[in-house]
């Protein structure tokens, strides 16, 4: 995989925005740089400068500052579980509160005196990624307030824990919210409240591992769409010949990510210039493809390849396919989150930033 060029330019403002982001763990500037290039590929524009460079979002605009469903937010970078929604709660101050973490070992907390204030850092001990600040106005009852950017965050609904590998945390929550949890999450998808997006930009296992990440995202599921043999396996699809490609149906929450946005992300994530292949991977089966579920989803997506197209970001030009969302087969199980699973496992996708 060729280093993109702006790798270099955000590895660079790494080293030198060191006194910014305190207390760097690696005693060798190289060194620190080198594990940034490593997670930079996995993370969105905002949660690199949050993460690496220690910025702060605004408040009241990011995912996480309003939010109230019943789950566990983890490390955006390692996935390590940081905080529970039962300590969270509303500190007024447009970013997400919680009066402890889920375990006091897996924070640091750092003197901070940037910006002419003394203030305490809160960094995750195994990652080092910047998280937020913690003070002692909190409520009972510990009195603490840790006010953590939402883009350090990657939340899983007590639904998901489970299937996540994080099913350790259930006896946190009752039978009575995990049941709430269920009417909720079926009464928004009823209510249209929550919509669907059906996106195929080659192997499954790397689009689903970045499209999980992005704040919005409620569940991913990959399958096969688009080709003619009913009901297909693995072992038919990967031949490349029952014209089905490998994708992922995407539940997302547009009030948190709009499906325009969504796009974005999309096209940044594979390379939607090349036809029936990504990265090494070369068959029909690994094209780029929009699966529109209605005429709305289709005229946005027409309109964002135009927009792709006419900004000349991709050298060449976009041969995504639009075709109407039909029948979704949900590959084998080994196949869902293949890369939680195995975080070591074959990808040839990464954000990029244009």
């Amino acid at each position: 995989m060729n280093t993109p060029r702006w790798w270099s330019a955000l590895i660079g403002l790494t080293v030198l925005s060191a006194a910014a982001c305190t207390a760097a763990t690696s005693s060798k500037k190289s060194e620190r740089a080198m594990s940034d290039a490593k997670v930079i590929q996995n993370l969105t524009p905002e949660q690199y400068r949050v993460t690496k460079l220690c910025a702060t979002e605004n408040p009241f605009n990011n995912a996480y500052w309003n939010h109230h469903d019943a789950g566990i937010y983890v490390d955006v970078l390692d996935g390590r579980p940081l905080f529970s929604s039962k300590d969270k709660f509303d500190s007024g101050t447009g970013w997400p509160s919680f009066t402890r973490p889920v375990d006091e070992k897996v924070l640091k907390q750092i003197e901070d005196r940037s910006h002419g204030m003394v203030r305490t850092e809160v960094k995750s001990k195994d990652s080092d990624a910047h998280l937020g600040h913690v003070f002692d106005d909190g409520p009972k009852p510990t009195g603490k307030r840790f006010c953590i950017n939402s883009a350090s965050l990657r939340f899983v609904n007590v639904l998901d824990l489970d299937q996540e590998g994080l099913g350790k945390y259930l006896p946190l929550f009752s039978k009575e919210q995990i049941e709430e949890e269920k009417k909720k999450r079926a009464d928004r998808i009823k209510s249209g409240a929550y919509k669907t997006a059906l996106l195929a930009g080659g192997c499954f296992w790397g689009v689903q591992d970045l499209i999980r990440k992005i704040p919005g995202v409620i569940e991913t599921e990959v399958g096969y769409t688009g080709g003619t043999t009913p009901a297909p396996i693995y072992e038919q699809v990967k031949k490349g010949t029952t014209g089905h490609a490998e994708a992922v149906r995407v539940l997302f929450d547009p009030k948190v990510v709009s499906y325009d946005r969504l796009l974005d992300f999309f096209f940044t994530m594979h390379d939607p210039t090349t036809l029936n292949r990504q990265g090494n991977d070369i068959g029909s089966q690994y094209r780029s493809a929009i699966f529109f579920a209605d005429a709305k989803q289709k005229e946005e997506a027409e309109k964002k390849i135009k927009e792709w197209n006419e900004s000349k970001k991709w050298k060449k030009p976009i041969v995504t396919e639009l075709i109407p969302a039909g029948t979704f087969t949900s590959a084998e199980g080994y196949h869902q989150d293949y890369l939680v699973k195995n975080p070591g496992g074959y990808t040839c996708h990464y954000f990029r930033e244009f």
